[in-house]
């Protein structure tokens, strides 16, 4: 019986700091949702989404606009007066810092996955 205590205890602590790495320190690589973001709110959140580079990256009132993709497969033009960063046109997945707004996603910063 001792010895069933011995081995029960060391493997529940080592379940339980596996679990919480799991959930909480390793990094996320899958994508967000739209979903998540209420159009009407303006806090600042990241998503991280794919971009459609085929759409291309253009100009439009003084404002960078392109077209991202989330996890739901909804397609979405996100625009903003930023600096693109170093390599974004050959990046397959990006971070978003902004807020959603009724016409699609208004950026404060991009960076690169």
């Amino acid at each position: 019986m001792k010895f069933l205590q011995k081995i029960i205890l060391p493997l529940l602590i080592g379940l339980v700091i596996f679990v919480i790495y799991t959930f909480y320190f390793a990094g996320k690589s899958d994508l967000g949702s739209f979903n998540d973001f209420d159009p009407n709110n303006n806090a600042v959140k990241d998503i991280r989404v794919k971009l459609l580079n085929d759409r291309g990256v253009n100009m439009q009132g003084g404002e960078i606009v392109f077209y991202v993709v989330d996890r739901n497969g909804k397609v979405i033009m996100v625009s903003g007066a930023l600096q693109l960063p170093k390599d974004f046109d050959k990046a397959e997945t990006i971070v978003l810092k902004g807020h959603l707004t009724q016409g699609g996603f208004h950026a404060h910063a991009v960076e690169v996955d």
